[in-house]
């Protein structure tokens, strides 16, 4: 799962993964090592690290200088009685195998690097770079947890975000590029970083935050890019729309969407007049005034039966009959808006008509009319 949480983020790696599970013959090894050399020794049946006393410290790259007194920390088993390793003994034999020169985690874990640095000097190992970086709370303030809706990164493609968008908003969490700068590649987010960037208070993970940044990947991103990610959703929703017009009908969308379900929903709404339900805003608008609702409509009706079907022409001619009723043109947009897609906000309604098609969206404002 994390595997292919980092293969959707776009993130790769340069060797193969090490399980630690793989190599606990290496780990015995080591810790038989220590205990023939004197460094460790036998109790209850396991293997316990001899703690050397006096100071352990570490300029961590995230908070600066940090101590500890080996007196103030117990000799720990590094081996239990039925010869499996513990997390802090093994992951050290594991880093000094793997020349591993940084060490960056949650600040959770301070209180096992002291342990791990006496087995680096023990072993006779140089040390890593240390730095722990702030951990990731809910909104609540608390630590992050499924309680607040927390899941594994991949799964966040089923809930209609973007790699790229995740990618930008994890980077943010704990780390600010200095600025109020936030969208960013890659590559920028690459070449910007630095120890210096971490901050040391926890980072909030805001799920409004993350649909906000989603919101601005989806503007930027062609329609077409987007299509493989829509389609599939659309068939969940019981429509198979032809390409070119599922395609245009993302690009009239995706500017005002905060998600990938977000866009196949609105698809819908355009493709198909099954999808199509009153909000509350919808049902208070037509609720001032029915029958002004009802003649808006049908005025409209017969100015767009002989329109060339262009959004150029489509808003010259809904502009021309809000001139002739002497009212603004939202008053004659809105109604249209509401009988095509339900709610009172959309694409401009000119390329709203354009999307929906010339029979379509008549049949729908015909039927509209009636219903009022």
């Amino acid at each position: 799962m994390i595997l292919d949480g980092l293969t959707w983020l776009g993130l790769d790696w340069d060797e193969p993964p090490v399980f630690q599970g793989a190599r606990v013959k290496r780990h015995q090894a080591v810790a038989d090592q220590l205990l023939a050399e004197g460094k460790a020794y036998m109790e209850d049946g396991a293997i316990r690290f001899r703690l050397p006393p006096g100071e352990i410290a570490w300029d961590d790259a995230v908070h600066g200088r940090i101590s500890f007194q080996g007196e103030d920390i117990k000799d720990f088993v590094i081996l239990r009685s039925d010869r499996t390793p513990i997390y802090n003994f093994a992951v050290v034999v594991d880093d000094v195998d793997m020349n591993i020169t940084h060490v960056l985690r949650g600040d959770d874990h301070i209180s096992n690097t002291p342990k791990q640095i006496a087995l680096y000097r023990t072993i006779g190992a140089p040390l890593p770079v240390f730095g722990h970086v702030p951990m990731i709370n809910g909104p609540d303030g608390k630590k992050l947890s499924k309680r607040h809706g927390a899941t594994a990164v991949g799964d966040y493609q089923h809930l209609g975000i973007l790699p790229a968008a995740m990618r930008n908003f994890l980077a943010l969490l704990g780390w600010s590029p200095g600025g109020d700068r936030e969208i960013m590649t890659m590559d920028e987010m690459v070449q910007l970083f630095s120890f210096e960037g971490i901050q040391k208070k926890s980072a909030i993970f805001d799920m409004t935050k993350l649909e906000w940044m989603n919101g601005q990947y989806l503007s930027q991103t062609p329609a077409e890019e987007l299509y493989p990610l829509v389609a599939p959703e659309l068939e969940r929703l019981g429509l198979n729309g032809k390409r070119d017009a599922v395609v245009k009908a993302i690009a009239a969308v995706k500017t005002r969407s905060r998600t990938t379900l977000d866009v196949a929903k609105q698809v819908a709404v355009r493709l198909d007049a099954k999808y199509v339900a009153l909000d509350d805003k919808a049902k208070k608008e037509i609720a001032k005034d029915p029958a002004a609702y009802k003649a808006s409509l049908a005025e409209s009706i017969a100015a767009l039966k002989e329109a060339e079907w262009t959004p150029e022409q489509l808003e010259q001619r809904l502009r021309s009959l809000a001139e002739r009723r002497g009212l603004a043109a939202g008053k004659v947009f809105q109604p249209i808006r509401i009988a095509l897609t339900g709610g009172t906000v959309s694409e401009p309604v000119n390329e709203l008509l354009y999307v929906v098609g010339k029979e379509p969206a008549l049949e729908r404002l015909e039927q509209a009319a009636r219903a009022a």
